[in-house]
This record gives structure tokens, sequence and C-alpha cells, in this order.
């Protein structure tokens, strides 16, 4: 095993993997077994009558801190060793992933410093200091996020823990496609979001190994399909920081360790505008009695707003997160 350039650093990092296998994916799991949640997964006839196909929705807004990131923050943080846990650790993230890390720091007895955007939403900024992380805040449309926690993590001596690029997250977070298809069997398909594309990598390593042949679809807002257009190009490509309400997809370009997972594994990617994400929350909240984010609801919108063609007889789609504040939901949905 050789270390990655772009995993966990400061002292007390240890080598990692540079290829993330269903092994991997298993061992994560018996590590968040009864520390992270088995989130429910939810069927809706009426969901099957419109979509067309039988739907399995894999509730990830029910996880621990609301979103899937506690997986891979969990099972990244765990192999840190006694030593840097008493140092402490750093992540850079928009909302999810800094609640992630700043729980999992707090379950380990360790501490968290948080690079976040100034315009991260109140409540994802509420509940990283709840958890007793540091927040440090940047513009994200001047600043270089991976840049400015780099800089803290070697001054102060900490941990960086990315949000996405780095296989202990990416296996952990494969742990939701994992519990998905043992609880319902072989799918046909398999739709998530894509932002970094660390929930797609995952899920995709654990889903096309168990379901050879399932097709992997990855979700991106229309404003931010850096994935769409780096798979095109055959290369990770940089669009415009994306103005999209699916704050947790506004990535400028994908992970380089995610994106050579995703091109090998997945079979598309679609996109969704944000008034499709729009619909798709409302549906959420209305027919199925469940509060999803934007980002958390794409691949949702993705499924009702008919872009999936052909469309397989049993789809399995991920809900990634439910962190959105009151106002915030109001405000999208008015």
């Amino acid at each position: 095993m050789t270390p990655s350039p772009s995993g966990p650093s400061g002292p007390g990092s240890t080598d990692v993997p540079d290829v993330v296998t269903l092994d991997d994916v298993r061992d994560a799991a018996r590590r968040l077994a009864g520390v992270a949640h088995r989130t429910p997964v939810l069927r809706s006839r009426t969901l099957d009558a419109l979509a067309g196909a039988e739907v399995h929705l894999k509730c990830e807004n029910f996880q621990r801190v609301g979103a899937f990131k506690f997986r891979g923050a969990y099972n990244a943080l765990s192999r840190l060793s006694p030593q840097q846990l008493a140092r402490g650790v750093a992540a850079y993230s928009s909302g999810n992933h800094a609640q992630a890390v700043a729980l999992a720091a707090r379950e380990l007895g360790s501490h968290a410093v948080i690079v976040m955007p100034e315009d991260s939403p109140e409540s994802k900024r509420a509940a990283t200091a709840g958890y007793g992380a540091e927040i440090v805040t940047y513009d994200r449309y001047t600043g270089d996020r991976v840049a400015i926690g780099r800089q803290l993590a070697e001054e102060r001596g900490l941990a960086l823990i990315p949000p996405y690029e780095h296989p202990h997250i990416i296996a952990g977070q494969g742990t939701a496609a994992l519990e998905l298809l043992e609880e319902t069997g072989p799918l046909d398909a398999l739709l998530a979001p894509v932002g970094g594309g660390g929930l797609m990598a995952g899920s995709a390593t654990a889903a096309t190994a168990l379901v050879p042949g399932i097709r992997m679809i990855g979700v991106e807002p229309e404003a931010g399909d850096d994935t769409l257009r780096s798979l095109a190009a055959g290369h990770p490509v940089t669009v415009p920081v994306p103005h999209t309400i699916a704050d947790g997809q506004a990535i400028a370009t994908p992970g380089e360790l995610t994106f050579a997972i995703n091109r090998r594994l997945l079979d598309s990617v679609v996109l969704v505008t944000d008034d499709e994400i729009r619909a798709a929350m409302k549906f959420a909240f209305e027919r199925l009695k469940i509060v999803t984010e934007p980002s958390g609801a794409s691949a949702l919108a993705a499924l009702l707003a008919g872009h999936i063609s052909p469309l397989p007889p049993r789809v399995g789609v991920i809900i990634s997160g439910g962190n959105v504040g009151l106002e915030r939901f109001v405000e999208l949905l008015g």
C-alpha cells in the first residue's frame, strides 16, 4: 500500500490503498455498525405509478447529521491514531461533510476545525458548531478551500479529512448502497446525486460488484455539470462555481480519485434544473412525508422529470440528505 496524496494529511496519517473495493466497503460497514444509522428504504405506490417502475428510496436524510456524509467521515477518522485524534482534524465543506467530521471527531474524543463558505446555509453552520467544531469561513467564489484547509492542517498539526477525495471516505459512502441492496436484492439501476463524486464512487463500487449489469446513473444540477463534461472529455474539467439551490453539489470539478472510479463504473450522468429539484422536494414532502435538502432530492428529481430512458423495472434512488432549515425550505418551495 502507498500513501494517497489526497488523503488525510499531517502527523499521524496512515498509508491507504489507492483502489476502493467491495471488501473496503464491507470493512467500513463493520466499523459503522452500531454507530451510523441503518437508514430506511421507503416505497410509494404513487411514486411507482408516476415513474413507471418499482422504486426503492434509500433515505440518508435519516442518517446521523442528516446526510450520508457521516458514513465516510467516521470511517476515515476511526482509522487515525490516538495521537492524531488528540491533535485534532480539519476539513472543508459546504455543510454536510462539515457536520459529519465534527460529529465523528466528537464521537472519537477528538476536535475539528472546519473551513466553510460564508454563504453556507445557516442551519448547517449552526449544526456544525453545535457538534463542537471551530468554523473558519471563506468566500466560495474567490477563495480556495483546499488551500485554506491544507494550510490550517499544516499550521496546527491536524489531519486533513477531505470531503470525497480519499479511499476511506469513498468506502464509507458506499455502505449506503450496500445496505440498500442487502434489503432490496438486485436492482436494475441505481440513481445517486453527484457533487465531488464520493457517494457515487462508493455506491458504484459496491453495487457493480454485487449486481453485475446494474446501471449506475449520476445526477447533477444543470448549472454544475462538471462530471458530465469531465466524462465527455475523458479527464476532470473545471466549470465556474455553480449558482444552484443544490449547495451540496455546487462543485467546480470532480475529484481525481472519484472521477477515475466513476469514469469506469458510471453508465451515464443526467442533469436536473433547480425547478425540477424544487418539484421533487415538494413531492417528497407532500406525498412521501419526508424533508429533503435540494442536493438530497436531485436523484429523485431526475426520476420524476422523466430523464431516465429507458427506465428499467426496479430502480434504487439515494436521497442523500435532508439538511435544510425551515425558512430556507419555505423560501424554496413558496
